[in-house]
């Protein structure tokens, strides 16, 4: 089985944290700059959607530019602003600010599009779950992304204290068109407050793979396959970034494990 678990490791300047998952599909790298400092970076195979975490920067991709973006301080301060960069594209990203911090969801692609920003007022804001499962869930690039990029989806999820999020537990790990799809996910993880913790709870129906682990700030989680709910401890918000691709079809129909689908009945509607 493929590595699963990745844990934050220190780091400035360009990270790569996922070197390959999904038999090469997806990778995900990390780069953290101080004002004035740059980086310059090719896509090759991949489409990326460059995430800012915190701060601000200039970003150029094949000499289009988009400047002043990112206005949080940390990812529980506000939405994000993301750049899509396509596959075969130079990309060069200047920082505006000592806090910048992007991460780059890298996903293989075999078209290429054209580079796009989405701000923090494009994002999507859904409140989804109920009870003790309630989180709220920002789409980036999900459906805005159909024509305009080739595999990646990626979002945000903001899990609400003492509450469950991925709830109830879903896979998409099957190629069933109409009941479900196959889409690996990659989930980059954030806690406050930082010394907090979660947990990644991964498991499939054969139990093949069974297993919990703890989660710190700045960890990562491959998903390769199997149902994958995370849970906030009582105090600490868990925040984890999300990426998705598959070969079939980029449009999530997820499966609920049926041992809680009736725990749709009570969830909230906004």
């Amino acid at each position: 089985m493929e590595q699963l678990y990745f844990k934050a490791q220190p780091y400035q300047g360009l990270q790569q944290v996922v070197g390959a998952a999904d038999g090469g599909l997806m990778a995900f790298d990390m780069v953290k700059l101080k004002s004035g400092e740059s980086c310059t970076e090719l896509s090759g195979i991949y489409e990326i959607a460059l995430v800012i975490l915190s701060g601000q920067a200039n970003i150029a991709v094949d000499g289009e530019e988009f400047k002043h973006l990112g206005q949080r301080k940390d990812v529980f301060s506000g939405t994000a602003a993301t750049v899509y960069i396509p596959r075969d594209s130079s990309f060069r990203v200047e920082s505006l600010s000592d806090d910048f911090e992007a991460a780059l969801c890298k996903v293989e692609a075999e078209k290429k599009f054209k580079a796009f920003a989405v701000t923090p007022e494009q994002v999507i804001v859904n409140h989804r779950g109920g009870l003790i499962w309630q989180r709220d869930v920002h789409d980036i690039i999900t459906d805005n992304g159909e024509g305009n990029v080739d595999r990646i989806v990626v979002g945000e999820t903001f899990s609400n204290p003492g509450n469950w999020s991925s709830f109830p537990p879903h896979k998409h790990d099957r190629y069933v068109p109409g009941e479900e799809t196959k889409l690996a996910e990659i989930y980059h993880f954030r806690v406050s407050p930082a010394n907090g913790f979660g947990i990644q709870v991964l498991y499939s129906e054969d139990r093949e793979l069974d297993e919990a682990v703890l989660i710190r700030d700045m960890d990562t989680v491959n998903i390769p396959f199997g149902y994958h709910p995370v849970v906030a401890p009582p105090s600490v918000k868990v925040y984890y970034l999300w990426f998705m691709a598959g070969t079939l079809g980029r449009k999530l129909v997820p499966h609920d494990d049926p041992d809680f689908v009736e725990l749709r009945q009570l969830e909230t509607k906004k």
